[in-house]
């Protein structure tokens, strides 16, 4: 009777349950020697903190440190950053990374960007962690703060065009008004958002710019006023205003390929590692890969790496990725898998296994940006996708 491959993997899965061994601490193979890794430069971190602070100053630096910090590792990055006199405090937008950094000794301000209920809203009162708002909430604010009898410190984001959250310009001003004027509410912030459309952006600063002004004209005390992303930070120094909130610049990656080589010398502060798993020939006409994606055209020499799209390589790496294993640049084949790529070493078995291989890197030719220009990629794809189960190691 024939198997198809779905079949077998179903019938060894069940066969695994039944003969399964003695169970493992998961402490002791979580990080082994073939595993791959993600390698976290805490030089290249404040470096590139550094390089910001230098072109923004003397305004203070709101880090980013959403999305697992980026797929670095939302502790390990606000770590190195708190001591830095030009950071003011961290911003997420999950309660529950604000809550980690608290957890993990943060005492710097943190701006929690993304949604709560009330019970979410009173816990992050409770640690400290202050919320952006957009809506009418200035009665349920007051009543949390009325239990601490403390006042609640608020971000008001204003929706200037990117239609995303906030609340709209035009409607932005009765909704400030009312926050301010309330005994236990603390306006410490108003934001917004660009679209990164050049022509755009300049109405979007304009309509903030107004609110703001009449704002303040009207004796309403703001507090920080901030829109200056790592975009903005390239485009847009009318923006950097009291605060400037960069994300993918701290982390050392262009988001732009025209922004390398500018106003900022950036470092990648994240490497994603493993080592060769298997070297093997493949003869003229074999393949690699699933569909036999890739064909030998003549004897070839090929590495497996234990990395796939489940620890975060995009699928599309294997056409036109490359790999650093031994100081030279090797091109991905075939297809990438849930657990392995493959590289193409030539007519040559140059690499062995136990070979350290890097995805992507600080290196020229190897960064974030080469890896996602090379397989048109984003370098947001390949640090934020990074799977957060694989080993942090900061160095």
């Amino acid at each position: 009777m024939g198997f198809s491959r779905r079949t077998f993997l179903r019938a060894g899965a069940a066969l695994g349950t039944l003969s399964a061994p003695a169970r493992v601490r998961a402490e002791s193979v979580k990080d082994s020697s073939f595993d791959p890794w993600v390698e976290v430069s805490t030089a290249n971190l404040r470096h590139n903190l550094d390089e910001i602070a230098r072109r923004v100053a003397p305004r203070p630096v709101l880090a980013v440190v959403k999305n697992n910090g980026y797929g670095l590792g939302v502790a390990n990055v606000a770590r190195v950053l708190e001591p830095l006199a030009a950071v003011f405090g961290f911003a997420v937008v999950k309660l529950a990374e604000a809550l980690t950094l608290r957890a993990a000794g943060i005492r710097k301000p943190i701006l929690l960007m993304g949604p709560f209920d009330e019970a979410g809203l009173t816990e992050a009162v409770a640690q400290g962690i202050t919320p952006m708002v957009y809506t009418p909430i200035g009665d349920v604010l007051e009543r949390i703060a009325g239990r601490s009898g403390q006042p609640v410190g608020v971000h008001v984001c204003v929706d200037t065009g990117i239609g995303r959250v906030g609340v709209p310009h035009t409607q932005a001003a009765l909704l400030i008004r009312d926050l301010a004027v309330r005994r236990l509410v603390r306006l410490e912030g108003v934001m917004m958002t660009f679209a990164e459309d050049p022509a755009f952006d300049q109405e979007q600063l304009a309509r903030f710019q107004s609110l703001c002004a009449s704002l303040e004209a009207a004796g309403v005390r703001l507090g920080k006023r901030h829109a200056a992303s790592s975009f903005g930070l390239f485009q847009r120094p009318e923006a950097f205003l009291d605060m400037v909130r960069p994300g993918m610049a701290l982390y050392g990656a262009f988001s732009e390929p025209e922004f390398r080589g500018t106003v900022m010398d950036l470092r990648p502060a994240v490497s994603l590692k493993a080592r060769v798993v298997y070297v093997k020939q493949l003869r003229a006409g074999d393949s690699a890969g699933y569909n036999r994606a890739y064909l030998a055209k003549q004897d070839v020499w090929v590495a497996t790496l234990p990395v796939g799209h489940a620890d975060g390589l995009p699928r599309v790496a294997a056409k036109g990725g490359r790999v650093r294993i031994g100081g030279r640049l090797y091109p991905l084949i075939g297809t990438v898998s849930a657990s392995h790529s493959i590289a193409e070493i030539g007519a040559e078995p140059r690499v062995a296994a136990g070979d350290v291989a890097s995805f992507f890197d600080a290196d020229e030719g190897s960064r974030p940006e080469d890896l996602a220009a090379a397989c048109g990629s984003s370098v947001y794809d390949l640090t934020m996708h990074l799977n957060p189960l694989l080993p942090r190691r900061v160095i």
